[in-house]
């Protein structure tokens, strides 16, 4: 019986086709994957008061041991807080206690990310999307108090739209006045927000 060396040829062809394409999928999932793992996380921690004499609150140091225990090598951290009437009034920018208190318990240099030298919440984010330059490839941890959350998320969620965000809202064990004078203002916040949008 006679070989059909065009139907051999054709067959052949239609092997080598099918195997580019299936090399195509596969490398094309494999990169889109690769691409995520591989994105740079960044822990940034909201600030909050420090004393005149740069002694953090203890609502700093929850958000700053939180960010310690979480942390793991190759992650960048980015601390925001510079000088305002409200919750720093000394000589240094509130960041450059929170590095200090992160160094002494074992984080280095080169794992800081500048300051953010923000004056409240939504310079927070304004000040932090200047530093960032990568969105597609920077994924942001955003570390701040339980009572916060939701005017961070808010202003967050708008400001750094671009980034994949997760948030990690530390319980601040503050006592139940305290606790509900800062929940009170917060909510007032966001309905301020709410009405009448973001100034940025």
């Amino acid at each position: 019986m006679p070989v059909n060396f065009d139907f051999l040829k054709r067959f052949q062809q239609s092997i080598t086709e099918l195997t580019t394409g299936l090399k195509k999928v596969f490398f094309s999932k494999f990169n889109s994957e690769t691409n995520i793992k591989m994105k740079k996380e960044v822990l940034v921690v909201l600030g909050s008061p420090n004393s005149t004499e740069g002694e953090l609150s203890d609502i700093s140091k929850s958000r700053l041991e939180y960010c310690k225990k979480i942390f793991t090598k190759g992650q960048l951290v980015l601390l925001t807080g510079g000088w305002g009437p409200q919750f720093n009034t000394s000589d240094k920018p509130h960041a450059f206690y929170g590095k200090e208190y992160l160094m002494k318990r074992g984080l280095l240099e080169e794992d800081f990310l500048e300051f953010a030298l923000s004056k409240h919440t939504v310079d927070d984010a304004v000040k932090i999307k200047a530093i960032l330059t990568e969105p597609k490839n920077t994924k942001l941890i955003i570390i701040t108090s339980d009572y916060h959350g939701d005017r961070v998320k808010l202003i967050f969620n708008e400001i750094l739209c671009n980034y994949e965000i997760s948030y990690a809202c530390v319980e601040s064990n503050l006592d139940k006045e305290q606790l509900l004078t800062l929940m009170q203002h917060e909510e007032k916040a966001i309905n301020l927000i709410k009405q009448n949008g973001l100034y940025y």
